[in-house]
């Protein structure tokens, strides 16, 4: 969390590149009786996140507090804003923990690893904010070759190019916040300015994406297209086993298939040690990032790797893991 202005919050949604949502708090109350939470609701200025006709949907979770009936608490807050209910409507985000009340609103809309680009998936589709969270956290930002050979439908390598050209995630779609009536437009458009102004013109790098699947790949180029980063990407149909490094030393990083999510889980440890062996023959020197559902999958690599994070991948708990080919 931060303390900022608007801009600062507009800023937010237009560049973070691994948040699903920035929410932006409006009030903070106490209260242990409906008729509490009803006085304290009406003093909120919902008129800066609402126009007269907009609806409203209220996300509520309430703990160990007197207040505990989260229907009922979205019910009286509806009632504060005077707006209808509506599943599409502006979203506000309640939390009630032994019963002080914190009240936000999303400023997002959609979810923002929703960039515009993903229309084509494959079968076991990476959010782009993970395919970041992984670049991020194995430290690239473009300044070495980054090579995925499992890419499915190019999420990692497409938004590799994002991050190397210094292309603003969020710079192709519209937020929330643009619809408040307390919505500044000059601000936001200067904002675009200065990060359309900032776009490197090519990737400094190579980044490359390679996948067994013809589909995928045929995808993952509709993908980049309409990401506007296909010039940047060299994409090709390839097994694991006839992958060849650049030559220059790279990123390799991947988000290879779990057997929960596809395929016989025989063949997935099979994958598993094959894209070990590739490593260890050919990328000798490279740095390694992947996600890994499994410790014994892991292992089927035989290379050493550390834990960075862990998250969850399409509701399965996953690691993000980081390691160097030995040379």
């Amino acid at each position: 969390s931060w303390e900022g202005d608007a801009r600062s919050m507009m800023r937010a949604n237009l560049w973070l590149r691994t948040a699903s949502r920035v929410l932006v708090r409006v009030a903070r109350f106490r209260a242990i009786e409906f008729y509490e939470l009803e006085q304290r609701a009406k003093k909120i200025r919902w008129d800066d996140f609402l126009t007269p006709d907009r609806g409203v949907t209220f996300r509520v979770t309430a703990r160990k507090s007197k207040l505990y009936h989260s229907d009922a608490i979205a019910e009286r807050l509806i009632k504060a804003t005077r707006r209808p209910a509506a599943e599409d409507g502006q979203l506000f985000v309640v939390r009630v923990f032994r019963d002080e009340f914190t009240i936000s609103v999303d400023t997002s809309g959609e979810l923002l690893h929703m960039r515009g680009y993903r229309q084509a998936v494959g079968k076991a589709p990476l959010r782009e904010t993970l395919a970041a969270a992984l670049l991020l956290s194995a430290g690239w930002g473009g300044g070495m070759p980054l090579l995925d050979p499992l890419c499915g439908s190019g999420t990692i390598p497409i938004e590799g190019a994002l991050l190397a050209r210094r292309i603003a995630p969020g710079i192709s779609r519209r937020f929330a916040f643009m619809d408040w009536p307390s919505h500044y437009e000059p601000a936001w458009r200067s904002l675009k300015t200065d990060a359309a102004n900032g776009v490197l013109a090519s990737s400094p790098v190579a980044i490359m994406g390679s996948d067994r699947d013809a589909g995928a790949i045929e995808a993952a180029s509709a993908n980049a297209e309409r990401a506007g980063v296909a010039r940047d990407l060299t994409l090709s149909v390839s097994a694991v086993s006839a992958v060849a490094p650049s030559e220059a030393k790279g990123l390799v990083a991947t988000n290879p298939p779990y057997g929960k999510r596809v395929g016989d889980e025989r063949d997935v440890r099979d994958l598993y040690a094959q894209f070990g062996n590739v490593l260890r023959s050919k990328f000798a020197g490279w740095r390694v990032a992947l996600y890994s559902p499994d410790p014994k999958l892991t292992k089927q690599i035989a290379l050493p790797l550390s834990e960075a994070l862990r998250t969850t991948n399409g509701g399965i708990r996953v690691a993000a893991l980081l390691g160097n080919v030995p040379d």
